[in-house]
C-alpha cells in the first residue's frame, strides 16, 4: 500500500506595507527570512481590496498608512480578520498629541504644558455660522500665560519636524498660526533642556534609550550619558506609555530639565529605521527588535495586547479567535 504523501506545513507570513524609507525594508525581510523560524517575511501587494476579504498575514508591520489612507481601509479589515497589524489602525486613526499629553499626565509622567488650539482654515463650507461654539477672539494672552514662552507651535498628528515652530513672543506666535492652515496645531511649553534622547520601544516592553540632538537632528552613541537612576526612569516611563497606547512601534522623546525627563513627544508609530540617519549600533538593535517580535507573534510565543472593539460582543469574539487560531 502507498504511504501518505506527508503534507508540507507552509511558513507563517509576515507583510511589510512601507513607503519611500530605503534601507529598512529588505534588511527586515531578510533577517526575518534568515531565522529559519516557520515565518516568511514579503512586502504586501495591494490592489484594490473586496469587504469581508481574508488576511493572508499572521502579522502585518505598517510604516505609511497615516499617510495613504486606502492602506489604512485595508489594515483595519485585516484586523477584523484576525491579522496582527503593528501598529493597531483604529487607534492610531484616532491619537493625537494632545490627547497624549493628557494621557501622560495622568499616568504620572512628566509632559510640557500643552495647548490645542481651533484650526486656522477649514474645508470649503465650513462658514461663520459653523463655527458658533467657538470663543472669537481666541484668548491668546491666556493661552501663552499657560504654556509659557518661547514654545512651540506643532501639528496635533504627523512627525519629521514638519509644521513645527519655535516662538518667543505673540507675534512670532500669530504669523506662524497664520500659515498653518487646515492643520490642528498644539502650543507646548519649550523644555529649557541639559540632556535629551529619542528611545526605541519595540513591543511595548523592548526600549532603547538612545542620546539624541535635536538641533543637529543626529544620534549619539555614549553609554554613560545617563545616570541609572535616570536611564531606568525613562525606560519606566517609555513601556508605561506604550502600554497605554498599545502600540508595539513607537519612537519617544525626552527633553531633561532639572534631572526630571519630560516627555516631548510619543506619537511616532512609524518611527525613523533609516540606517543613515540612526547610524549601524541602533539599526542593528532595532532590526532584531523587529525580527524578534514579528516572528514571537508570528508563532503565537506572543500574544498580542487584548482589544476590545464595540462588534467583539455581535461576533462572539470573533477576531480574538481568529488571530488564536491563524
Amino acid at each position: 500500500m502507498a504511504s501518505k504523501a506527508k503534507k508540507v506545513k507552509e511558513p507563517l507570513k509576515v507583510g511589510l506595507i512601507v513607503g519611500r524609507e530605503s534601507t529598512f525594508p529588505q534588511a527586515f525581510i531578510d533577517s526575518v527570512n534568515s531565522r529559519n523560524a516557520g515565518v516568511v517575511a514579503e512586502m504586501v501587494s495591494l490592489g484594490g481590496s473586496y469587504m469581508d476579504e481574508p488576511c493572508e498575514y499572521k502579522v502585518i508591520i505598517d510604516r505609511i498608512s497615516h499617510e495613504v489612507p486606502y492602506y489604512r481601509s485595508y489594515l483595519k479589515n485585516a484586523v477584523l480578520q484576525g491579522a496582527i497589524v503593528i501598529n493597531n489602525p483604529f487607534w492610531w486613526t484616532a491619537d493625537d498629541k494632545y490627547i497624549e499629553s493628557t494621557i501622560a499626565t495622568k499616568l504620572g509622567v512628566a509632559h510640557p504644558k500643552t495647548v490645542v488650539l481651533p484650526n486656522k482654515a477649514y474645508v470649503e463650507g465650513i462658514v461663520d455660522e459653523s463655527l458658533r461654539n467657538l470663543a472669537y477672539p481666541l484668548p491668546w494672552d491666556e493661552v501663552v500665560a499657560y504654556t509659557g514662552l518661547p514654545a512651540f507651535l506643532k501639528p496635533a498628528t504627523g512627525g519629521g519636524w514638519k509644521n513645527v515652530y519655535k516662538v518667543h513672543d505673540l507675534d512670532q506666535l500669530w504669523r506662524c498660526y497664520n500659515q498653518t492652515g487646515e492643520l490642528t496645531m498644539i502650543l507646548q511649553e519649550a523644555i529649557e533642556f541639559r540632556q535629551y534622547v529619542r528611545c526605541y520601544a519595540i513591543g511595548r516592553d523592548n526600549i532603547k534609550v538612545m542620546p539624541y540632538d535635536p538641533s543637529e537632528r543626529k544620534y549619539i552613541v555614549d553609554p554613560n550619558y545617563l545616570s541609572k537612576e535616570l536611564h531606568d526612569r525613562i525606560v519606566r516611563d517609555c513601556q508605561v506609555l506604550c502600554e497605554a497606547l498599545g502600540y508595539d512601534m513607537n519612537t519617544l522623546e525626552f527633553a531633561i530639565r532639572d534631572g526630571v525627563p519630560y516627555a516631548i513627544d510619543f506619537l511616532n508609530p512609524a518611527p525613523d529605521m533609516d540606517y543613515w540617519s540612526v547610524g549601524e549600533i541602533y539599526f542593528d538593535w532595532v532590526m532584531g527588535a523587529m525580527t524578534d517580535l514579528v516572528i514571537d507573534y508570528a508563532t503565537g510565543k506572543r500574544k498580542p495586547q487584548p482589544v476590545r472593539y464595540r462588534w467583539d460582543a455581535l461576533l462572539g469574539g470573533r477576531v480574538a479567535r481568529v488571530q488564536d487560531s491563524k
